[in-house]
């Protein structure tokens, strides 16, 4: 199911199979995923080709700055018939969120989708919202241009499982793009692979992948390493060791293993603890590269032998 899956997106969203891949192993993880690349590579494209894929509902939400939290989460609308307030679902009510340019909007509106993010629930005038199950967020910004942006705190960019780049095709890539466009070949015409309730048992199916004790030693040893980094100002958290456990459970399921062993984590790692990663302002002076450092404590750190 996976390998058709696999297959049906990269069909429609060209020459780009290791982001497909690694949206994957977040969807199977229960992570969301941050894309942050300049527009019109595909973004968009990906995310109803994936929600087509899998039969899932889709809902997208334009970030702008005029843009309020109960736009997304919903709000409470006073019913004169019954007298009642009633609840009015926001955007968020879908299965697959595309959050588009999220740092357009204001802190207040970005930290209405936290706990969307982490407890798959939102609160309206009180009341608990359960979100629809499969639920993920793919929130989208542009590196390049800052004028009217808000940049995302440590905190919100910490619940992302994974940041992602998508990047440009090579010459050969774009010209299927192109002749998919010219044949009007679009993400409308997705063939479903498989149901949301298949993504749940999935879902279910990577948790029981064995994880062993020097699995775990070794990625707490990647962690422990990144606060130690002098060129960092801080370290990767307890929660990034969490998702990297998650992620390297659903890269082995998808490589078709009931186990985890060194390769998934080292798979994984970058894309995991890149975004949760500040350079001091001596390293950027020096023009150090976040993901240059991260390979070497990767490499540096003790890989188990059993």
């Amino acid at each position: 199911m996976i390998e058709v899956l696999k297959k049906q997106i990269n069909e429609y969203f060209v020459g780009k199979e290791k982001v497909v891949e690694d949206v994957l192993v977040c969807l199977l993880a229960g992570g969301h995923v941050l894309l942050e690349d300049v527009p019109g590579v595909g973004k968009t494209t990906l995310v109803r080709t994936l929600s087509k894929a899998i039969d899932c509902s889709f809902g997208r939400i334009q970030f702008t700055p005029d843009t309020l939290p109960g736009d997304v989460v919903g709000l409470s609308v006073f019913n004169m018939k019954t007298g009642e307030f009633e609840y009015k679902e926001g955007a968020i009510m879908h299965q697959m969120i595309l959050a588009d340019e999220i740092n357009r909007t204001s802190p207040k509106t970005q930290a209405c989708l936290l706990e969307a993010m982490a407890e798959g629930q939102v609160t309206v005038d009180g009341k608990l919202y359960k979100l629809p199950d499969p639920f993920m967020v793919i929130a989208t910004q542009n590196p390049v241009e800052f004028l009217g942006t808000y940049p995302l705190l440590e905190a919100q960019m910490d619940r992302f499982m994974m940041r992602l780049t998508i990047g440009y095709p090579d010459a050969a890539e774009e010209i299927h793009l192109a002749k998919n466009f010219v044949e009007g070949k679009t993400s409308d015409s997705v063939d479903t692979v498989c149901s949301a309730r298949d993504i749940i048992e999935l879902k279910n199916k990577v948790k029981e992948v064995y994880v062993s004790d020097a699995i775990l030693s070794y990625i707490q040893e990647i962690i422990s390493l990144t606060r130690e980094e002098s060129r960092f100002v801080m370290g990767a958290s307890p929660r990034a060791m969490l998702f990297l456990i998650s992620a390297a459970r659903a890269k082995a399921y998808l490589e078709g293993r009931d186990f985890v062993k060194p390769d998934d984590v080292k798979a994984v790692a970058i894309n995991i603890l890149h975004h949760r990663i500040t350079l001091t302002a001596e390293a950027k002076i020096c023009k150090e590269d976040i993901d240059s450092i991260l390979k070497s404590i990767v490499v540096k750190a003790k890989i188990p032998m059993e």
